[in-house]
C-alpha cells in the first residue's frame, strides 16, 4: 500500500546539532545556577551555626554550662560577674507569650473571616491593608509601645515606665499579619467539596468553618503559629526600647526585664572589648535563641507531618 502524502516534510522540523548542543549547555548552566541559589540558605545557616558555636565554646571554656543554665543572675558587665541566662530567658518567654496571646486568637478569627465570610472585594482591600503592618519599622513599634501603649496601660494598671506587657501587646499586633496571612492561605486551600458536603449535612457556615475547614487546614495554621512565635522570640527593637534592659528574673508582665535580643543590642552598641568574656556572652545568648527557634521549627515540622491532609 502506497504511503499517503500529507504534504508535510517532517525533516524540516528536526533540530540541528548546534541547537541541541546549545540547549544542553543552557540546561546545564541553569541547573548549576539553581543549585547555587538553593545552596545559599544552607551555606548561610552553616555559617551562622559555625560563628555561634566557635564563640560560644570559647565562652563555655570559662563559664560552666550548668552555671549558665541555672544561675538566676545575669551581670556580665558588672564588677561582680554572674552568667545565668534565666533572667534573659524569662523576659523573652513572657514578652513572646503575650504576643502570641494577642496574635493567635485575633489572627485565627481574621483568617476565618477572610476565608469563609468576607466578600472578594472586602478581602482584596482588608488583606493588603493588614499586610501593610509588616512594612512598619520595628523602631516605630518600639516607640509606639513606650510612648502610647505604656501610658495608656498606666491609667488602669500599676505600670510605671518600662514593662513587658506593652511591648508584648505591640509585638502581637506586629506579628498579626504573619499569622493571619498564612492561616488564611491554608484555609482557602481546603477543597470546596468539603464545605459543600458539610452544608449538605445541614451545617451552618460557622460550624463548617470550625468543624471542617479549621481541622482540614490545621497543619498550615500550625505553621502560621510557629512562624509567629519564632518572629516574636527573635524581635529586637520593640523589647529593647519598651521593655527595659535590666535583667530581671520575673514572670510578671507589669515589671521591666531584659530579653535575649535586647541584651545583644545593649552589648553590641557598648564599648566591650572584642574577644572578652563579656563580648562572648552575646554569642552564648544568641546560641540559646537559635536553639529555641530551632525547637519551635522542629515541633512545627512534626505537627505538620502528623496532621497534614492530602486531597
Amino acid at each position: 500500500m502506497a504511503e499517503k502524502d500529507t504534504g508535510w516534510d517532517f525533516h524540516m522540523f528536526s533540530p540541528s546539532p548546534v541547537y541541541l548542543m546549545r540547549r544542553r549547555v543552557v540546561d546545564v548552566v541553569m541547573r548549576g545556577l539553581l543549585f547555587l541559589a538553593a545552596s545559599v540558605s544552607v551555606l548561610v545557616t552553616l555559617g551562622i551555626v559555625y560563628v555561634l558555636l566557635s564563640e560560644s565554646l570559647a565562652f563555655f571554656a570559662h563559664v560552666p554550662v550548668f552555671e549558665f543554665l541555672t544561675d538566676t543572675q545575669w551581670t556580665p558587665l558588672f564588677a561582680q560577674t554572674r552568667y545565668g541566662i534565666l533572667p534573659l530567658l524569662s523576659g523573652t518567654i513572657v514578652a513572646a507569650g503575650i504576643a502570641m496571646l494577642v496574635a493567635v486568637p485575633a489572627g485565627t478569627v481574621l483568617a476565618i473571616y477572610l476565608s469563609e465570610y468576607a466578600p472578594p472585594r472586602v478581602r482584596e482591600v482588608v488583606k493588603p491593608l493588614l499586610e501593610l503592618l509588616e512594612g512598619v519599622p520595628t523602631v516605630v513599634y518600639g516607640y509606639f509601645a513606650l510612648l502610647f501603649v505604656t501610658p495608656l496601660l498606666s491609667t488602669f494598671l500599676p505600670v510605671r515606665g518600662f514593662n513587658l506587657l506593652a511591648p508584648g501587646l505591640v509585638m502581637g499586633i506586629m506579628i498579626l499579619p504573619y499569622v493571619t496571612s498564612v492561616s488564611e492561605d491554608a484555609m482557602r486551600a481546603v477543597p470546596r467539596h468539603l464545605r459543600e458536603g458539610a452544608y449538605a449535612l445541614g451545617f451552618s457556615r460557622l460550624q463548617t468553618s470550625l468543624r471542617v475547614v479549621v481541622p482540614a487546614a490545621f497543619s498550615g495554621i500550625t505553621a502560621a503559629y510557629i512562624l509567629g512565635m519564632s518572629r516574636a522570640v527573635g524581635e529586637t527593637m520593640v523589647v529593647a526600647i519598651a521593655a527595659g534592659q535590666n535583667p530581671n528574673l520575673t514572670f510578671n508582665p507589669l515589671e521591666s526585664a531584659a530579653t535575649i535580643t535586647a541584651y545583644i543590642v545593649q552589648v553590641s552598641l557598648g564599648d566591650v572589648p572584642h574577644g572578652s568574656i563579656a563580648y562572648q556572652t552575646i554569642f552564648a545568648a544568641g546560641l540559646v535563641l537559635f536553639l529555641i527557634t530551632l525547637a519551635f521549627n522542629i515541633i512545627g515540622f512534626f505537627l505538620r507531618r502528623k496532621f497534614r491532609e492530602v486531597y
